[in-house]
């Protein structure tokens, strides 16, 4: 389904045409494909970045279309892994009163919507590796395909719905009508790519290790 189906389809389902409406569909759309790629964990939004990590500064942005870590590693000489452990920023905190005190930062944590925390504050600079999901751009008058469009058509579709008459203040029966039709319409989706029993290691907290890359 492109860009000019799918809000056709919205204007038909809710039989609704009014310019506010109208002006606020994109917004729906975007909404609806985010709620997809957080209720899934599909390969395809998966993605890794290098960075560095800077002396002195325990900071380390976050990629503009981040939405949550799997893991973060730095990549030491003869391409060595060592991955850091996930912490809240308390810890990261006490781990690092002093800010006189530096080492290879062994935990990482999240400090806002663009940057990590690291702890101890590097010593020196690191090449690091972010394996993280991200947040595709949603189809629109710009980008009138993308992969939901194309192989999750229906719980786009029904996602857009929920958020519409959401906004339209519409019967509650009809918005849990459309959000059960989008759960059934996600099972599909799931069978496309995701990992059913295939977990990151690294994402439940396991010990920090080196190993080396392949």
């Amino acid at each position: 389904m492109n860009y000019a189906a799918l809000v056709q389809a919205i204007k038909d389902y809710t039989e609704n045409t009014e310019t506010t409406f109208v002006n606020n569909i994109d917004t729906f759309i975007e909404q609806a494909s985010r709620r997809i790629v957080f209720d899934t964990d599909l390969p395809v939004f998966h993605k890794s970045v290098d960075g560095t990590m800077t002396a002195s500064n325990t900071y380390l942005g976050k990629p503009t279309d981040f939405l949550t870590a799997f893991s973060l590693a730095i990549i030491s000489t003869g391409n060595v892994y060592t991955y850091l452990l996930p912490k809240d920023v308390s810890f990261m905190r006490e781990m690092s009163p002093d800010r006189d005190v530096t080492g290879q930062p062994k935990y990482y944590g999240h400090f806002s919507d663009t940057s990590f925390i690291v702890s101890p504050i590097p010593d020196a600079s690191y090449t690091t590796e972010l394996h993280y999901k991200f947040a595709p751009a949603p189809i629109s008058s710009i980008v009138t395909t993308t992969w939901l469009g194309d192989n999750a058509d229906t719980a786009l579709l029904y996602g857009c719905l929920v958020e519409a008459y959401t906004f339209m203040k519409g019967e509650a029966e009809l918005i849990q009508l459309y959000n059960a039709r989008y759960k059934e319409a996600l099972e599909g989706v799931k069978k496309l790519g995701e990992f059913d029993d295939q977990r990151d290691w690294y994402r439940n907290g396991a010990p920090t290790a080196q190993v080396a890359a392949r």
